[in-house]
């Protein structure tokens, strides 16, 4: 067997100190929508597709000549549906954007400011 000691095979622990420690709490239901994640992604990435896919649908049909009536239907339905759908999912995008700002302001807003003296119930 070998003769070592215990401190011979532990890593050197460094700890730096931080000035404050900011603890929140948090409800049931805002944990709840916080898991949920953030789908203002998706509906960004998908506004952004279907109105760039609108838009050169329509800029195909302003600079070309469509002799088949069925065709320039299809360039004029994807077109409506593009637009619609993604401004649609633009204001999706921007309302879930607000939902979760103003959560995030509701949680920041129980800390009270600094300089204000913390009065503990218990010890009142």
């Amino acid at each position: 067997m070998t003769d070592q000691r215990p401190n011979e095979l532990l890593p050197a622990i460094r700890r730096a100190r931080i000035d404050r420690l900011n603890i929140y709490e948090v409800s049931d239901s805002e944990l709840q929508l916080l898991e949920r994640g953030s789908p203002e992604s998706l509906f960004l990435n998908f506004s952004i597709f279907l109105i760039s896919v609108a838009l050169s649908f329509l800029t195909t049909i302003l600079t070309s000549d469509i002799g088949s009536t069925r065709v320039f239907i299809v360039f004029v339905v994807v077109i409506a549906v593009g637009l619609v759908a993604g401004v649609i999912l633009l204001a999706f995008w921007g309302w879930y954007r607000h939902s979760r700002s103003t959560i995030f302001e509701q949680i920041r807003k129980r800390m009270p400011p600094d300089g204000v003296p913390i009065i503990d119930i218990d010890q009142a």
